[in-house]
């Protein structure tokens, strides 16, 4: 009886400390979207970033499609993929905002155009099937295609108009999420924001080396100098 009541006890302690951890992630998760969002609206009102609606629209249905499959493909609820939830919220308030304050000369590319009706497409799809599992993997492949034009052009050029302080707190996000997260698809929905957006900060990185390496000679080429009259 007494080892007993002390496996119970140790099963209520490493319950408590579970659910503790997740109640952490969940604050940490919703406090660190809700920066980002706030963040992103000021420098949109200010006019200091000059975000396509299109894409954040696209953003939109896409994270919705991804957060209703996952719930319906089980019992779960919004706090079980905690990351998702917060991220349907930002991109609806980012939205508001784009169309509030910000450029409406800003046309729709034709990236924009592919990726949405790339959407519709996984939206009718789902209508017809109703399959929940294969629905939410072909959305997660095109939330990474929504990185390509960003990517592409970091790679080819040395221009960084990004922000490290916002991306390392959208690749904070995903992480801690992974620790309150319930099911596969919260995680693979984690997963992929993670590895994504790692891959965006070693570009930016990568940009910033280039732009403060400094320019070598060429082998047998001597630099000009400085005439002193």
């Amino acid at each position: 009886m007494i080892y007993l009541h002390a496996d119970c006890k140790h099963l209520d302690s490493l319950s408590m400390n579970e659910n503790l951890i997740r109640q952490l992630s969940i604050g940490s998760v919703s406090l660190l979207n809700l920066a980002i969002t706030c963040w992103y609206c000021w420098l949109t009102y200010r006019q200091k970033i000059k975000p396509a609606l299109a894409m954040w629209i696209f953003f939109t249905i896409a994270v919705a499609i991804s957060l209703t499959t996952y719930m319906k493909s089980d019992q779960f609820s919004l706090l079980d993929n905690i990351l998702n939830t917060t991220d349907l919220a930002l991109a609806v308030i980012v939205s508001i905002a784009i169309y509030l304050f910000g450029d409406h000369t800003t046309r729709f590319s034709r990236f924009d155009r592919g990726c949405l009706v790339a959407v519709l497409v996984i939206v009718l799809f789902w209508f017809v099937t109703q399959n929940h599992i294969i629905t939410h993997a072909l959305t997660q492949g095109i939330l990474i295609i929504a990185y390509f034009p960003v990517l592409s052009r970091l790679w080819k050029t040395r221009e960084n108009g990004e922000s490290f302080v916002i991306w390392i707190g959208m690749l904070l996000a995903p992480v801690l999420s992974l620790l309150s997260s319930k099911g596969t698809l919260a995680t693979i929905y984690s997963v992929r924001a993670i590895v994504c957006i790692f891959i965006l900060l070693m570009l930016m990185l990568r940009v910033e080396y280039l732009k403060n390496k400094p320019v070598q000679s060429k082998p047998g080429i001597i630099p000009a100098t400085k005439k002193i009259s």
